[in-house]
């Protein structure tokens, strides 16, 4: 979701830098890339403040991510071509599901805002695992969702974890580089930068074959 529909990093990246400031942490840009990005709120915020209790997580969770609804706009950050490219895929049939890190409040924001629920026959956010990418448990699931092999299945990435994450569910991954280089996001199939006519080119015979 983030990073594939809506091009949300900017304003996490934000919200971090504010919720870090909040609590006297500092983030460097190369953890933001390699620890944060694409992972769970579990998993990354124990890395700065270390071991906490359970309930103290859930507290800093909900704090981060409400700055993030508070400063950002889904409608205004529409990754180029992706609306029409998810209405021609539901014509014709294809089935969609989102599987994103991201807490069930930012799914429902997003896609709320932006009316394409509809689209999608399954949405998994961090709720719904135990492990967050880059292990492949909330790819395994997705497809699980949507009756289909993983073998027979294309995840759209913008992250590294999540691109580790799709490939050793056994999918064949796309990278989408809004959030990272080609060489920062490794092995994928193809890369393209949106979902605009002159980048559809290059996936459509993968989506088709």
């Amino acid at each position: 979701m983030d990073g594939v529909i809506v091009n949300s990093n900017p304003a996490h990246k934000k919200a971090i830098q504010q919720f870090c400031k909040n609590h006297n942490q500092e983030v460097t840009q190369t953890f933001l890339e390699n620890r944060l990005y694409g992972r769970m709120n579990a998993e990354w915020i124990p890395e700065l403040f270390g071991t906490i209790e359970t309930h103290r997580l859930t507290e800093l969770a909900n704090e981060k991510e409400q700055l993030f609804r508070d400063i950002f706009s889904p409608q205004d950050h529409i990754v180029d071509g992706i609306i029409d490219f998810m209405d021609s895929l539901h014509k014709q049939g294809i089935t969609m599901a989102v599987a994103t890190s991201a807490p069930t409040e930012n799914a429902d924001y997003i896609l709320n805002t932006l009316s394409i629920k509809h689209y999608f026959r399954a949405i998994l956010d961090d709720s719904h695992v135990d492990t967050g990418k880059p292990d492949p448990e909330i790819y395994l699931k997705a497809a699980h969702a949507l009756n289909k092999k993983t073998e027979n299945c294309i995840v759209f990435e913008d992250s590294v974890s999540g691109v580790k994450a799709g490939r050793a569910a056994g999918c064949t991954v796309i990278g989408l580089t809004t959030t990272h280089t080609k060489k920062e996001l490794g092995d994928c199939s193809v890369f393209i930068d949106n979902f605009t006519e002159q980048q559809l080119h290059k996936i459509m015979p993968i989506i088709n074959g």
